[in-house]
């Protein structure tokens, strides 16, 4: 799609926001869309417990917010659509989410998740998938906020870190806490060292989120807390 059929396609959108239906048998696929912007291995770590029958999902669409992205390849050999919106498109922040929530609606998506997306999104997405948007965050929320969140826990001098993944809203990386691991901060370590450690704890708890969402065991309550139910 060109910059221009991007801009054009925004014209006339109206959304619905999307509800799974009470009832909706857990045995069918939880479809998905999923944003990147970068080298994906959270997008990968999902294409293969798809693809080992580990997770009843299915990645309808991966957006990515650079042409250059190597996760849009990892979607491409899993046979996954892809969708990369033009620099012209991304200058205005709402036409661009217009385009992309318009694109995961369309397919079906009934999550969104983002995974290493690198941009704010907007009310647009938000409103259009509410409290149905995915974010991942490599520190133990609401410590150490915003994209430097590895670089700042370690300066901090802190002994545990780790991972959180919350519901995306309007207030960056403050949604509902959906579920955390703690990833301690070894003597020996070098800052790559715990980012590896961090990574390797994405790869495992978005995951289990996702399974979790799939098999209709998370719930948000009217405090606004999550509550995921163990597996019987």
């Amino acid at each position: 799609m060109s910059a221009n059929e991007q801009m054009a396609a925004v014209d006339g959108l109206g959304f619905v926001p999307y509800t799974r239906p009470t009832g909706t048998d857990t045995a069918e696929p939880l479809k998905i869309g999923v944003l990147i912007s970068g080298s994906g291995t959270n997008l990968q770590a999902l294409i293969d417990l798809i693809a080992a029958g580990k997770l009843n999902a299915s990645i309808e669409l991966v957006v990515s917010s650079r042409p250059s992205a190597k996760g849009l390849q990892r979607a491409e050999r899993a046979g996954i659509q892809t969708l990369t919106l033009s620099k012209d498109v991304y200058a205005d922040p709402i036409a661009a989410d217009e385009i992309i929530a318009h694109e995961l609606l369309e397919r079906g998506c009934e999550y969104v998740v983002m995974a290493g997306y690198m941009r704010k999104l907007t009310p647009v997405v938000l409103d259009a998938f509410p409290d149905h948007v995915l974010n991942l965050h490599p520190a133990l929320l609401p410590s150490f906020k915003g994209a430097h969140a590895i670089q700042d826990a370690w300066d901090a001098g802190v002994k545990v870190t780790g991972v959180t993944v919350h519901l995306a809203n309007e207030d960056y990386d403050k949604g509902p806490i959906v579920a955390q691991r703690a990833v301690p901060v070894l003597e020996d370590d070098d800052i790559d060292a715990l980012e590896a450690r961090i990574h390797e704890t994405e790869h495992i708890i978005y995951p289990e989120v996702l399974r979790a969402i799939a098999e209709g065991r998370m719930t948000l309550d009217a405090d606004r807390k999550i509550h995921i139910r163990s597996v019987d």
